[in-house]
């Protein structure tokens, strides 16, 4: 038997990182919870050093904040920080389509239309977990598709802001987004026609900016 090799350093500090971020993302760490390095690396069976890392991406993600020598806590969902966020994620988006539609199989766009047949189900039953991952299973498409390494880490980045904000909406009976939109997004697709294949991601980004604006409203209402 080959001796087992030591998990890398780079691992672990990513392991950590996403661990954390999806449960920021998920709520099951709420906006202005402290949080403690040396409990969470307890809780993960980590040492504290790649659980400080992720810390440290996650701050300048702007999922956590941090003041030195005080604290480090879970940052509130501000509606102007995902409008932000969603306007340079949509643009990545808008540039990975472009690039995408006229390299896509068959086979691409089929995978494209049972991501989405899921996302409706899922919105259907109320599971926002299975609908996000299906809406980030059928973009993904495109964003492989597409190649542009850049804006994969640019969406990768600031997706996650984002996230907290559908989860939300969702929760208090929100869809999502559109299965309408991705259908019309689908077909454009299939058609080779990029031009209306952007157009339609364009006006699936601006529904989450009209959703943040839904947001500050309800807040100010409150």
């Amino acid at each position: 038997m080959e001796p087992l090799r030591p998990v890398r350093r780079t691992l672990l500090r990513d392991r950590a990182y996403e661990t954390i971020r999806d449960a920021i993302v998920a709520g099951d760490i709420a906006p202005g919870a402290v949080v403690r390095d040396a409990e969470l690396a307890e809780r993960l069976g980590l040492s504290r050093a790649p659980v400080r890392e992720a810390f440290s991406r996650l701050v300048d993600e702007g999922l956590l904040e941090s003041k030195p020598q005080s604290y480090t806590r879970v940052t509130p969902v501000v509606a102007g920080d995902v409008r932000d966020a969603a306007a340079v994620v949509g643009a990545m988006h808008e540039l990975a389509t472009r690039v995408a539609v006229p390299r896509l199989f068959a086979a691409d766009v089929e995978a494209m239309r049972t991501a989405n047949e899921r996302f409706t189900a899922a919105v259907t039953a109320g599971d926002v977990d299975a609908a996000l991952r299906a809406d980030d299973e059928l973009h993904d498409i495109l964003v492989r598709a597409a190649g542009n390494r850049a804006a994969a880490a640019t969406i990768a980045r600031y997706t996650p802001l984002i996230r907290r904000l559908e989860r939300r909406r969702f929760g208090e009976g929100g869809t999502c987004r559109s299965a309408g939109l991705h259908g019309r997004l689908i077909e454009a697709c299939a058609d080779g026609d990029a031009t209306e294949a952007v157009r339609v991601t364009a006006e699936i980004w601006r529904t989450l900016a009209e959703l943040a604006d839904l947001v500050d409203l309800a807040d100010d209402a409150g």
